[in-house]
């Protein structure tokens, strides 16, 4: 299995941690439920789409029997899905508590696009994998 796959599945696990403690805390102090947004997006970009990326990495190339596109591009995906997650959940959560100023909900749609291109990468990936022109050696 590649480092990438690997570190795709790992993230996965510790953003359900992360989540999962949160919705407690949440529970607990109510004055957390305004971390929702921060919540759900852990569960479903982190947890849910990170575990997706790392299986479907893993096994949809063979299912096609065919080699992945590019190791480079989900190794690029990889951080760049966790660099954006990781920043528009951290400036989101400082724009719930200081919401006096743009500057955070600006970062927060900047690290949203970040995101929003590592799902385009992967879908690349994917469909540059499934749909490649078979090789007839």
């Amino acid at each position: 299995m590649d480092k990438f796959v690997k570190n795709f599945i790992l993230m996965s696990i510790v953003y359900l941690a992360i989540a999962s403690i949160l919705g407690i805390c949440m529970i607990r102090i109510p004055s957390l439920l305004s971390l929702k947004f921060v919540h759900s997006h852990l569960m479903l970009l982190g947890w849910v789409s990170m575990m997706i990326y790392g299986v479907g990495y893993h096994i949809l190339p063979k299912f096609a029997g065919r080699f992945l596109k590019s190791k480079t591009m989900g190794e690029m995906q990889f951080w760049l899905s966790n660099i954006g997650l990781v920043g528009m959940l951290g400036f989101y959560a400082l724009g719930v508590y200081n919401s006096e100023t743009e500057v955070y909900k600006n970062l927060t749609v900047v690290f949203g696009i970040i995101e929003a291109l590592s799902i385009f990468l992967f879908f690349y990936n994917m469909i540059a994998t499934l749909y490649a022109k078979e090789n007839n050696t």
